[in-house]
């Protein structure tokens, strides 16, 4: 029998004078005999207690990939279950009351982990339908600066560096790193960077600059949706180093280079910045354009007498179009050399 059928004496101690089972209020005075006698008009996607179950009475709903344990993922969710214990319960459902047996809808990473760990129980939760719905695919995920205050805030309350650590599976210097995350980092930049995933590596770069360009590079990386190491290294090289919080002040003497010099540079550099969103602005109607092109030409030399005309009569324009027709994007490319990479590595 499923546990998970008998809940409803536990509704009216849990919402009481929302539920009554006999259908009558609570006699207790005018303001008991306002409050609702049906159950709210809410639908519950699980029932409202957790139960213990075996591990293996559990039936998993779908195959885990090979050499999932070894991931990342993975070992982190061992390590914060191991340190600090399941935090979201399993979702199951049973699909036939005179079997001990349930079918596992959400979970089967923490299935692993736990056997893993030598654990036989797990905590669970009965779904209303066999839907294999998670909530993590429908959630925004946690950004890279309030895990910095999550983290400052666990620490202030007594919450060691080395029991983060454990759980996060992760070294003691990158803890270091995330608590450290905003520091030297200016309230606006801050501001900007609120939404957004980014390495600890990148604030520990513009750290080096000073407020105001701070500023313009977040707003550039924001822009162009590249918050990457790179990105802020490139713009760290193209500050002037009277905007750099790393380079000391010059010495005044002779040789220093004349105003002109540097009031050039300021424009060059704003010029840059100008002609790069001219660019971004254009990327999206002209990759489409290419796209396009590409479709036609490649369609055009798999005729076979087309492709033998123009390399007779230009076959200095045929190269061109080849190079067009064989044009592959910045993603195809990507995987390609990641294809060729683990070639050369399997070899």
């Amino acid at each position: 029998m499923n546990p998970a059928t008998n809940l409803a004496p536990k509704l009216a101690q849990l919402y009481p004078g929302v539920y009554n089972p006999d259908g009558h209020a609570d006699s207790d005075g005018d303001s008991a005999s306002k409050l609702p006698t049906k159950p709210l008009n809410t639908l519950l996607g699980f029932d409202l207690e957790t139960y213990q179950i075996p591990l293996d009475q559990l039936l998993p709903s779908k195959k885990v990939p090979d050499g999932i344990m070894s991931t990342r993922k993975y070992k982190q969710i061992v390590s914060s279950i191991h340190e600090i214990g399941l935090i979201e319960p399993l979702a199951v459902i049973q699909p036939d009351a005179s079997k001990s047996e349930y079918l596992l809808l959400d979970g089967h990473l923490r299935v692993l982990a736990f056997k893993e760990l030598g654990l036989n129980e797990v905590a669970c939760l009965f779904a209303k339908d066999d839907e294999t719905y998670s909530y993590n695919h429908r959630i925004n995920r946690l950004s890279t600066i309030q895990e910095h205050y999550m983290i400052r805030r666990a620490i202030d309350r007594g919450v060691s560096k080395e029991r983060l650590a454990r759980a996060f599976n992760v070294n003691l210097s990158s803890i270091n790193r995330r608590i450290n995350l905003l520091s030297g980092i200016c309230p606006e930049a801050i501001a900007l960077l609120q939404d957004h995933q980014f390495t600890p590596d990148v604030t520990r770069i513009l750290r080096n600059m000073k407020a105001a360009r701070q500023v313009e590079a977040v707003e550039l990386m924001v822009a162009s949706n590249t918050i990457t190491v790179a990105h802020v290294e490139a713009l760290l090289k193209a500050t002037p180093p009277e905007q750099r919080a790393d380079v000391p002040p010059p010495e005044r003497d002779s040789k220093t280079a004349p105003m002109e010099q540097l009031v050039k540079l300021e424009k060059e550099m704003s010029q840059v910045q100008a002609t790069y969103k001219d660019a971004e602005s254009s990327y999206g109607s002209e990759l489409l354009n290419l796209v396009v092109a590409k479709g036609y030409l490649t369609k055009l030399l798999a005729n076979a007498a087309v492709k033998s005309y123009i390399e007779r009569k230009e076959p200095e324009i045929l190269s061109h179009l080849e190079l067009v027709a064989n044009t592959v994007s910045m993603e195809e490319a990507v995987q390609q050399q990641q294809g060729e990479t683990l070639l050369s590595v399997e070899g």
